[in-house]
Formats: structure tokens, sequence, C-alpha cells
């Protein structure tokens, strides 16, 4: 990523959407970027693993699983899964588990924090839908760009 999220809000604050909350970072990439694609679920990880399943083409799945801190949306068999297909990162509102593994995997995972417990797996929730937390509505489609700062959008990449 050429810009870091600080040079982006100094040059193009009016029309960034700028994240809010404590996301943590969890994966071996701590920069990274690209288009959104949303997922919003409630304790169901069939449609995250299905998403991650498919070609990412450099994207980011953006997960609104709701801030429940109950159980995992994400682990490190997922995230390999999502690597092997191509997305750059991941951004939970929600929580994940296998942290030590995911720290070696080289793909940027951002979450409110860990919870070892796995989830059901009915194949509930919504795709391709904006959802919004941390003060942002991430419409499929846009960017996101996040580093150590946090994390903005955008509806135009940034070179």
């Amino acid at each position: 990523m050429k810009h870091s999220t600080s040079d982006l809000c100094d040059q193009y604050g009016a029309e960034l959407q700028i994240a809010n909350g404590r996301f943590l970072p969890f994966g071996g990439k701590s920069v990274f970027h690209g288009q959104i694609a949303t997922v919003s679920v409630h304790q169901d990880f069939m449609l995250i693993k299905e998403i991650l399943s498919s070609s990412g083409n450099g994207r980011v799945l953006v997960v609104d699983g709701k801030g429940f801190m109950g159980c995992a949306l994400l682990g490190d068999t997922m995230a390999t899964r999502a690597i092997e297909n191509g997305w750059s990162g991941i951004v939970i509102n929600g929580c994940l588990r296998d942290s030590e593994a995911l720290a070696d995997l080289n793909i940027g995972i951002l979450a409110l924090g860990t919870c070892p417990m796995r989830p059901p797996q009915a194949g509930a929730g919504d795709k391709n839908i904006p959802v919004t937390f941390a003060g942002v509505t991430f419409k499929p489609g846009e960017f996101l760009y996040a580093d150590h700062d946090g994390f903005v959008t955008s509806p135009v990449l940034f070179d």
C-alpha cells in the first residue's frame, strides 16, 4: 500500500469513513487493502467459510458478527483457505481463535478479540449487503485500507 491511513485522512478525509473502536491485529500482515466483500452473521461461520473458499482477487472480507464475543468466527484453517484463494484481509466485528497460528499467516486480520469456542454451523446470515459497525457503513465494492493506525474505507481506489 503506497498510502498510509494517516496520509489518506490528511488528503481525502472528507471522502473517507474512518473506523472507530478497538480492533486488534491478528494476522501476519499488518498493512493491507482491497475491495470490500461483506457478510453479516450471528454465531455462525458457514457463510464466511463459503466466501473465503471462493476467489478473493485481493479483496477484504468484512464480517459483521454483531460484536458477539461468545464464539469465534474465524480460525487458522479458514484463514489459510483465504490466503490460498487470494484474499488480502479479513475484518471481524466479533472474535476469532487460533490467534498464535494466525500471527504466522500472510494475511491481514483485525478482530475484537479471541474466543476458543467454535460457533454453530447453520449457514444463516446475509452476504454482499452493506453492514455497519465501528462508525462505518461497509459497502461491497468500495475499498478498505488498514495499517498500524487503524482502517478507513473509500468509494474509490487510491494508487
